[in-house]
């Protein structure tokens, strides 16, 4: 939309076992920064997404919103990205609770444009207001490798549950073609979180 904000669309298909592919939903999503790079002792941005799902099999929240302050800085060839997430849900079972808390860190080390690695934290709490016992919490750690080559960015890498509520093993392949799209239908902002 500008140097400084951008939107996206996803459509989400499902295909349940035994079942034929469907529509399951739909995510929108605004993201920004604040300030040029570099301008302060800390980047700074934020992210707001509101997603929708059509089949209770998959969720049973039919609407969320999640806002995420962006926070980065970087020391010589690293980058370190603190990205706490708070999720709120707007229709559904649950939606006279308060926020849930979560957060999704990285550190990186900035070899080359098409192959970056780090390690990646996810995880979350719970609501706020009454956190999951730390037993039943889901906390990550991934080492992945991240780049982008010829209009298409990846982040690829295995997790590691930390805690007895999480899965002991899963994988991360996330692909994008942000920049190639944008090359087709505009100029790209040249920027990304």
């Amino acid at each position: 939309m500008t140097d400084r904000i951008e939107a996206a669309a996803y459509l989400n298909l499902a295909k349940p076992r035994g079942g034929d592919l469907q529509y399951a939903g739909s995510k929108f999503r605004l993201r920004g920064r604040l300030f040029d790079q570099g301008q302060l002792p800390v980047d700074l941005g934020w992210y707001i997404e509101l997603d929708y799902h059509r089949i209770p099999k998959f969720d049973d929240q039919k609407l969320e919103l999640e806002l995420k302050p962006i926070i980065q800085k970087d020391f010589g060839d690293f980058s370190v990205m603190l990205n706490p997430i708070f999720e709120k849900i707007l229709v559904g079972s649950e939606a006279k609770e308060g926020f849930e808390f979560g957060y999704a860190h990285g550190i990186y080390y900035r070899w080359m444009r098409a192959l970056t690695p780090g390690i990646e934290f996810y995880g979350g709490i719970g609501m706020i207001k009454h956190p999951d016992p730390s037993k039943e919490q889901q906390h990550y750690i991934f080492p992945v490798v991240r780049g982008e080559s010829h209009g298409i960015e990846y982040s690829v890498g295995p997790g590691f549950g930390l805690t007895r509520g999480s899965d002991r093993a899963i994988v991360k392949f996330n692909l994008g073609m942000e920049k190639f799209i944008g090359a087709l239908f505009g100029p790209s902002s040249g920027w990304l979180f």
